[in-house]
């Protein structure tokens, strides 16, 4: 039978967001019930929760960086074990058969993947994501958190993590390779340390100076401050890769001209309002301006190997449940470093 348990929803677009009993399906054949430890707060969640990305399905449960532990399996689950350390990100679906899905790509599921909240689910339901007290979960869309990670740390590798790896990833930052980020804060901070240790020379581009400091400590060789405009004129032409992590207007063709010949900047990061660019940005230097989303879920668990084998996590600041309209506000004024976490205990 369905059962209910304790979280925190969205009820509209303008109201805090408030206790709440969600209803969880029946742990089917390939199912696994995991019992929510810590839950990330992303800034997907308040857009969602207040309705900046299209109408949500209220109420909502927002939520999809999530760590926990298995309480209970399948008759048919082979990959898990109650007891097992393990996390849920953006997907808990997908159709499994379109070209995308199986090239392990269910990010980019042509039928549209399920997100873990305010998606319609294969039963027609609307599904509710982490800020809560357990979630079931297929057993595909499940992800090991390895032993050395701790799950508070963990949780916002499910989004933060992967949303910085994938594109690091696809477009061989390396040893050899000049990465920039634009931007140190929750994708940023992910992707500094990420391109670091892949051995690519990491540069932070931020408005001002006020974080080198921790920049240069996460694996950064040089930060920059966008606001100062020789800033432009000294790294003209000096990077293979610019990952844009923040989600605001910017002067692209500006970015765009810090790239070498055949250079790519990458949008992460998904500002409200459409960004402007001239073409003879790309056309002079043969550049490309691209976009990634997170990652698929093979991907994801390399992602989370990857940091457990080189001692990365999220750098993170843990509330209880009562302070999550509090930190979406702090979150607003970009006053965290770097991502809150939800300790689940407290709902």
């Amino acid at each position: 039978m369905p059962f209910t348990v304790s979280a925190y929803a969205a009820r509209s677009a303008t109201e805090p967001l408030a206790p709440y009993q969600v209803e969880r399906r029946d742990v089917g054949e390939l199912d696994v019930r995991i019992d929510i430890k810590f839950s990330g707060i992303c800034h997907s969640d308040i857009h969602t929760a207040r309705s900046e990305w299209g109408a949500s399905n209220y109420p909502v449960v927002v939520g999809h960086e999530i760590a926990g532990v298995v309480a209970e399996v399948g008759s048919g689950v082979t990959k898990f074990a109650v007891g097992d350390r393990v996390g849920v990100g953006c997907m808990v679906d997908s159709c499994r058969e379109c070209e995308s899905c199986r090239a392990g790509n269910e990010q980019y599921c042509s039928k549209g993947n399920t997100g873990t909240y305010n998606s319609i689910d294969a039963e027609g339901k609307v599904t509710q994501g982490g800020y809560a007290q357990a979630i079931v979960v297929t057993e595909d869309f499940v992800l090991r958190i390895p032993d050395s990670l701790e799950l508070d740390v963990a949780a916002p590798l499910l989004c933060a993590g992967i949303t910085s790896y994938s594109p690091l990833r696809h477009w061989n930052a390396g040893p050899g390779k000049k990465v920039a980020v634009i931007g140190l804060g929750g994708l940023g901070h992910m992707a500094v340390q990420l391109a670091h240790a892949m051995g690519a020379e990491v540069t932070v581009l931020s408005q001002s100076l006020k974080k080198q400091e921790d920049g240069l400590k996460l694996g950064a060789t040089h930060y920059y401050a966008t606001s100062d405009p020789e800033t432009f004129q000294q790294l003209g032409s000096t990077f293979d890769l610019i990952v844009n992590t923040v989600s605001a207007k910017l002067d692209m063709g500006a970015y765009l001209a810090l790239l070498k010949v055949d250079g790519t900047l990458v949008n992460v990061g998904a500002p409200d309002e459409p960004l402007e660019l001239n073409a003879f940005a790309l056309i002079t230097g043969r550049r490309s301006w691209a976009g990634s989303n997170i990652g698929g879920i093979a991907e994801t668990q390399e992602m989370l190997d990857f940091c457990a084998e080189h001692r990365l996590g999220s750098e993170i600041e843990v509330i209880p449940a009562g302070k999550i309209n509090e930190a979406y506000e702090r979150v607003l004024a970009s006053d965290v470093r770097y991502r809150f976490v939800i300790d689940t205990s407290t709902l």
